[in-house]
């Protein structure tokens, strides 16, 4: 079977397991995990590829909700990610759901491929990839040693090859005060919520002064107990983000003395401890980013090869991309209005068009998948890519 046939195939065999698909995403659409609690969406997800004549591994990395999937055996080792877990109280409003059906449909229907030309397909069950950077904690651990490249689809609002990330490390905030009534005896009190307020007030005024595509912010996590006593504790989270890693250290001493100042100015104690993982920047393979264009625009979507947008987010995929040649790509599955992370885009990760999406999705995937075993000399030329920019 030539290459043609191949990718014919792979749309007809996406086409004939639409239903299955559909319902999967959906099912884990209607039961929302956090991160590193997805026990159903990890069970779901490798019951379908065991089905699929998959081998399994479970809890690998020493994370219980992590997986990897495999069939075939040898180079070149094309690994797809899944992502499946949610957000706290807006569910998948990121669409994880349509990436883990999608991320699956597309290593079934490319095992023909396999079949024919050799190497292997995996399927890598990544959790938590919203704030605790699941693939982060996997890099670490030799998730993707043996593998050759890396691809996955995240839903959006543009239909892009390549999209631009930024490094991103979390923040922990603690401040501790005295407790007193904050009517009869305030002056004895030492107000953790007041050095919080100042510290937002401090990092405010940063943000005047830092590079365009940098970001700070974050939430009050704890602001007291009642309004009549003076607050003994406050606490926050934060998020830090800068587009390299060189400018993520300087900002993240420049945030740190904002909380340092708001103590010294108020008197309370602080705490703060920085995220153990880092989402890395991103990096885009060209080839390989080409190949899903192509493969997207022959299905009738117009592909763009990089963000129009100017919204600039962070991903655990970008640790991945150090490591091995890989595309984050994205599919339109709403209208430009509508932002991620919002119960809107939660609707669409359930709607016709959000499935649309991870079918398109996946098809072009396996299509990927068919271009890259079936031809050596692309393989090499990824590999040469990503080796130049490494030297």
């Amino acid at each position: 079977m030539n290459v043609k046939k191949l990718k014919d195939s792979v749309i007809g065999e996406i086409e004939a397991c639409r239903h299955q698909l559909r319902q999967l995403s959906l099912k884990i659409h209607s039961s929302p995990e956090l991160g590193f609690q997805e026990v159903k969406a990890a069970a779901w997800l490798t019951q379908y590829l065991e089905e699929n004549g998959f081998s399994i591994e479970r809890g690998i990395c020493e994370l219980p909700t992590a997986f990897r999937g495999s069939y075939g055996e040898g180079k070149p080792a094309i690994a797809i990610l899944a992502e499946y877990d949610a957000l706290p109280e807006l569910g998948h409003a990121c669409g994880h759901n349509l990436i883990a059906g999608c991320a699956v449909g597309a290593a079934v229907v490319s095992k023909p491929a396999i079949d024919r030309f050799g190497g292997s397909v995996l399927v890598i069950g990544t959790p938590a990839e919203e704030l605790y950077g699941g693939k982060g904690i996997m890099a670490e651990r030799g998730a993707f040693d043996k593998v050759d490249m890396a691809m996955m689809v995240h839903p959006g609002v543009h239909d892009t090859a390549t999209t631009q990330a930024l490094a991103c490390v979390g923040l922990e905030v603690e401040f501790f005060g005295k407790a007193a009534h904050a009517a009869t005896r305030p002056e004895a009190g030492i107000n953790a919520l007041e050095a919080m307020l100042q510290s937002f007030a401090a990092i405010n005024s940063l943000r005047q002064h830092i590079k365009d595509k940098a970001r700070i912010h974050g939430i009050i996590t704890d602001g007291g107990e009642a309004a009549n006593i003076v607050p003994a504790h406050s606490a926050g989270n934060f998020l830090v983000r800068a587009e390299d890693d060189t400018y993520l250290d300087e900002l993240k001493e420049r945030v740190i003395n904002c909380f340092i100042g708001a103590a010294t100015a108020s008197g309370a104690r602080l705490e703060y401890q920085w995220g153990k993982v880092r989402y890395a920047t991103l990096r885009n393979n060209p080839t390989l980013a080409r190949l899903f264009r192509q493969n997207m625009q022959s299905l009738g979507r117009k592909m763009q090869l990089s963000d129009p947008s100017k919204a600039f987010g962070s991903t655990d995929m970008g640790n991945v991309s150090q490591i091995v040649p890989s595309i984050h790509p994205t599919v339109a599955i709403a209208p430009v209005e509508v932002s991620a992370h919002s119960p809107e885009f939660a609707s669409a990760a359930a709607s016709e068009a959000g499935i649309k999406g991870l079918l398109d999705a996946a098809k072009a995937l396996a299509m990927t998948v068919v271009d890259l075993v079936a031809s050596p000399e692309i393989v090499i030329r990824i590999k040469q890519e990503f080796d130049k920019v490494n030297d």
